[in-house]
């Protein structure tokens, strides 16, 4: 069988940061002939800004700026030589007051990035083990990377969540000798702490937990002489800790700083890091500024300066719990985290405080998950109070607009963020004259309707639909259960202007991953049955493939139907609480649906191509042969014909209890060689069911009597099509006799005796179909999750 394609993670970002751009809140230009921390100039408007890492606003101080000129007037733009070799001369000054507000062995890095990759392979021995909290900065999961190549396991864990990570320590324990848990201080989207002092415990509890912390949101403003939010918590630095800070951001110069008490770690890190021994060092400016702001730091003006920041976030805080606005964090850092839910909400509210003269970061996708967007607010020593009233004032009133002009309400952003509310209204699912119903069978659903909209694509017909019901309920594992909704919304007339329907159930998360990442994620099963699987709330079923949305858009209001549909999916979310809900399968060109699903929080992400054979104009097996592109007659001529006399064909309508059992057994030796597209075996009643279905053909290929190859195939008599849903294989003979190649071309010459006009092959092997004169197309899906863990602790799999 041939590979399939993968959804690769960078494509699905570029997608929603695309569209954020379009929008008008992303990739600005700052303007203007000078910036002086408190205003920013963009558009030709001046903004007040909350959008900074500079928190204490250093980076404006006259010192710092003093320092920097004169840095470059005494020594120039660079110093052009590797550190190794020699720093230049006002290294040695700045590394001791560095090394003076630690307290600890100090290295300067020319940034927190180049930190990591000097810092992370040197410290991490082969034999060692890493965790990552998922939300962890990518700066640290990019250092991380390359140890893969050195056989490091890698394992990730949900945010901040300790009774995982403790699982994770047991698993590793045995065989890794330290076990790196890497985490940041403060968390840069929602202001959030790590655990330090559960942390610390828990490595007393376990002595080969080393902990990493990238405590670069959490430098200056907190913490003795400034030195951070995690040296504000130890007070002390254990040899099994290493500190990332960073004399950037708040402390208004360049680079960064590692921070240790163990010798060893020192020593490694200096001789022999990475970027610090073949990359440029700091430059005189960055210098020079730096060696000023250590002076500050140094001095008591630190902690006035910090107290005047700690009233302001106080003062932001006040004014906020007198407001109904969902902070999604509430704690004492600069960094507030407003939540709006879907991008379309968070995009309309951003650009109207910009036109009310104030400035503020979107988080969004992947910082967070995509239906976690909002605002990233932070707030400085610049900001003064009249603006805090004026940022808080404007949220309060334009968030109610903009939750109105993209059809959201309160309680639909709450949920999306997991805050705790005493009820939620309904939505109201008819509008501009609109009705839409919700069923759970489709025998609630008109038959002559469905089968003239969705029920044209597939396995998805009348007959199919209670085929998969009957087939998928009752059944005794969690995953051989379905629950079913079908959705249609008709205009005034009683035209369907949507239909769809949904199946709600365990999934493996991996299903659309790389080959390699379900392959070692099944060999993690055998322990684990239900490792990295969880409910899913899904357009379409396991198997079905096509047109699961009919969508009449030559309907002037096909677009309230399809908010309508998204709302109706929303009640589905809060009363089920799927981990992922999926909209499957769609033209990936179609730029007007895209923007729709991104726009309420959806990502687009790459399923495997599909078949359509519908070429029947053809008489005989010379003109079938004549319509194959030069390529595939030379491949039919080579690889089927010489092998079609060698099996016995046969074709029946009902298999006998033998016969079944056989073909379920080619069906799971698929199933197993396959795990390109993983999904649960189907139960075996499915294939019991399937003969109480008139609708259903077994073609069978023999030899010596013996079943080697099935193909199942469904007939959709509503539109006159073929659908080989399932296909089991003897691999003893498949290469030999072109099994799986032999029932693909009989599928397509019994279509033609039977008058079909078209076959449905789904998904999977579009390679193997296009060979046989299958048109194939592209398929995407649009996924939004409650958590980014999924995609990113698989994304780890696949880069390993």
């Amino acid at each position: 069988m041939a590979k399939i394609k993968h959804n690769n993670f960078l494509d699905s970002v570029v997608s929603v940061l695309s569209e954020a751009k379009d929008a008008g809140v992303l990739h600005l230009y700052a303007e203007g002939s000078s910036f002086n921390g408190r205003h920013i100039n963009i558009s030709g408007k001046q903004l007040y800004h909350f959008g900074t890492t500079g928190y204490l606003g250093l980076e404006q101080d006259e010192r710092l700026k003093e320092g920097a000129i004169q840095a470059v007037l005494n020594y120039g733009t660079q110093f052009p030589l590797s550190k190794s070799y020699i720093s230049h001369q006002l290294y040695e000054e700045l590394e001791s007051l560095v090394s003076q507000i630690f307290g600890h062995h100090i290295i300067i890095t020319k940034n927190s990035t180049l930190g990591h990759i000097a810092v992370i392979p040197s410290i991490v021995e082969d034999g060692d083990g890493i965790i990552l909290d998922h939300q962890v900065h990518w700066s640290v999961q990019n250092a991380v990377n390359p140890l893969k190549l050195r056989s490091v396991p890698v394992e990730m864990i949900r945010h901040s969540n300790l009774e995982m990570l403790e699982d994770k320590i047991k698993k590793l324990q045995s065989t890794c000798n330290k076990i790196w848990y890497m985490a940041d201080g403060v968390y840069s989207m929602f202001g959030d702490y790590a655990p330090v002092e559960e942390l610390i415990r828990l490595s007393r509890k376990y002595p080969q937990l080393h902990l990493y912390f990238d405590d670069v949101h959490g430098m200056s403003w907190k913490g003795h002489h400034g030195n951070g939010y995690v040296m504000s918590i130890l007070k002390e630095l254990p040899l099994n800790v290493v500190l990332i800070g960073t004399l950037s951001k708040t402390f208004g110069a360049s680079g960064a700083v590692m921070v240790t008490s163990n010798k060893k770690f020192y020593e490694r890190v200096r001789n022999f890091g990475g970027p610090l021994s073949f990359s440029a060092q700091l430059e005189p400016a960055s210098v020079g500024a730096a060696i000023a702001s250590a002076k500050i730091h140094l001095s008591s003006e630190i902690y006035t300066l910090q107290d005047n920041l700690e009233q302001k976030i106080r003062y932001f805080n006040k004014r906020l719990s007198d407001t109904d606005l969902p902070l999604i964090s509430h704690n004492d850092s600069p960094v507030f985290f407003i939540g709006a839910g879907s991008p379309k909400t968070g995009y309309n509210l951003v650009n109207r405080l910009l036109e009310n003269g104030l400035y503020v970061n979107l988080g969004i996708f992947p910082a967070v998950p995509i239906k976690n967007t909002g605002l990233r607010i932070t707030l400085s020593l610049h900001n003064q109070k009249k603006e805090i009233d004026l940022l808080v004032n404007q949220l309060e009133e334009n968030y109610p607009k903009a939750l109105e002009d993209s059809h959201t309400q309160m309680e639909q952003v709450q949920f999306a963020f997991g805050i705790k509310t005493t009820h939620r209204k309904p939505v109201n699912s008819s509008r501009n004259n609109l009705v839409c119903k919700l069923e759970k069978s489709i025998t609630k659903i008109d038959k002559k309707l469905w089968n003239q909209t969705v029920g044209q694509h597939g396995l998805m017909d009348y007959t199919g639909m209670l085929f998969l019901e009957s087939a998928f309920t009752n059944n005794k594992l969690p995953e051989e259960n379905f629950d079913f909704y079908y959705v249609v919304i008709t205009d005034h007339n009683q035209k369907p202007v949507l239909v769809t329907f949904f199946t709600y159930g365990l999934w493996k998360e991996d299903m659309l991953s790389p080959h390699s990442v379900s392959l070692e994620i099944e060999r993690r099963r055998v322990e684990d049955p239900y490792l990295y699987t969880s409910y899913c709330l899904s357009m379409g079923s396991f198997m079905t493939s096509g047109n699961h949305l009919f969508l009449d858009r030559k309907n002037s209001d096909w677009k309230v139907a399809a908010h309508i549909l998204l709302n109706e999916i929303e009640q589905l979310q809060y009363k089920l609480k799927p981990q992922s809900t999926i909209l499957r399968d769609f033209d990936p060109s179609d730029e007007e649906i895209a923007s729709l699903f991104h726009k309420n929080g959806y990502v687009k992400v790459e399923m495997p191509e599909g078949g359509i054979y519908e070429n029947f104009s053809w008489k005989d097996e010379t003109g079938y042969i004549n319509s194959l592109s030069k390529r595939s007659r030379r491949h039919f001529k080579n690889e089927i014909k010489p092998n079609l006399d060698r099996a016995e064909l046969e074709w029946i309508p009902f298999l006998e209890d033998d016969q079944l059992e056989r073909c379920y057994q080619l069906y799971l030796n698929v199933k197993q060689n396959n795990p390109g597209l993983n999904t649960f075996n189907y139960p075996k009643k499915l294939f019991h069911k399937i003969e109480n279905f008139f609708n259903w053909t077994f073609l069978l290929l023999k030899i010596d009597g013996k079943i080697v190859g099935v193909m199942f195939c469904y007939y959709n008599s509503s539109n006159n099509s073929f659908v080989p849903s399932l296909v089991g294989l003897d691999y003893k003979y498949n290469e030999d006799f072109q099994v799986y190649r032999q029932l693909l071309y009989y599928t397509i010459i019994e279509a033609k005796l039977l008058g079909v006009t078209k076959i449905d092959y789904g998904l999977t092997a579009g390679f193997e179909k296009r060979k046989l004169g299958a048109q194939i197309h592209q398929n995407c899906a649009y996924i939004q999750t409650s958590d980014n863990f999924a995609f990113e602790a698989l994304d780890w799999l696949r880069k390993g």
